[in-house]
């Protein structure tokens, strides 16, 4: 799906939040961030396919705890298969591992702890957008750590080479492409070579995708 010109229009958010208080609380600061416009807020899965068909956000921000027996890991299900270009970021109280494993593998690209500042979330809606995956700092250590670990039995079946393993790891930790480019000394389209390479050898379309990979195995 083609995107506006990043430059000329506000990013869309979609909040799923069952805390009414805390729904407005967002709503307000990142309609009044100048680089946001929230375009839907919703407090269960129920009405995502409808109302992201109209509203067609870019970005979600998704609790993992909702009312009742539902996880906003549902949500992020149903966001993923049905509008893939959206990029998910949790936003939650949770920082154990199988959350962040279980957020990770269902699609999601960012991950913060509701502590951070509302700067802190609207700069991480901004990088989330334009193709990074924004943490929370633990949460990133945690991550980075379930990575290494899934990741010492796979390499060798998926041969990645050790640059694409330190490329990937990058990744992991939330790094973007100049980032990493910046930090390994080589140009940006170096970067999204070794980065097609991955995804072709763990066959995968997305940095998420590969992520979940790996972790899964």
């Amino acid at each position: 799906m083609m995107r506006d010109n990043k430059n000329t229009r506000l990013i869309r958010v979609a909040i799923i939040e069952d805390n009414a208080t805390l729904r407005n609380s967002l709503k307000e600061i990142l309609n009044e961030s100048g680089k946001l416009q929230v375009v839907s807020v919703l407090d269960s899965s129920h009405l995502i396919i409808p109302e992201y068909r109209i509203c067609n956000p870019d970005v979600a921000l998704v609790d993992i705890a909702l009312k009742g027996k539902e996880s906003g890991i549902d949500c992020v299900h149903i966001i993923h298969n049905y509008f893939p270009h959206v990029r998910i970021m949790m936003y939650t109280v949770f920082a154990d591992d199988q959350k962040i494993f279980d957020s990770i593998c269902a699609g999601a690209s960012g991950y913060l702890l509701k502590n951070v500042s509302p700067d802190e979330i609207i700069q991480s809606l901004v990088m989330l957008y334009e193709g990074g995956a924004p943490m929370t700092p633990f949460i990133a250590n945690r991550t980075l750590e379930i990575f290494r670990n899934k990741m010492q039995p796979s390499h060798q079946e998926w041969e990645l080479t050790g640059r694409e393993k330190e490329i990937l790891e990058d990744l992991v930790n939330g790094e973007s492409y100049q980032q990493i480019a910046d930090k390994l000394f080589i140009s940006i389209s170096t970067v999204r070579t070794h980065i097609m390479h991955i995804y072709e050898k763990l066959q995968v379309n997305s940095k998420a995708e590969a992520v979940a990979k790996v972790l899964k195995k």
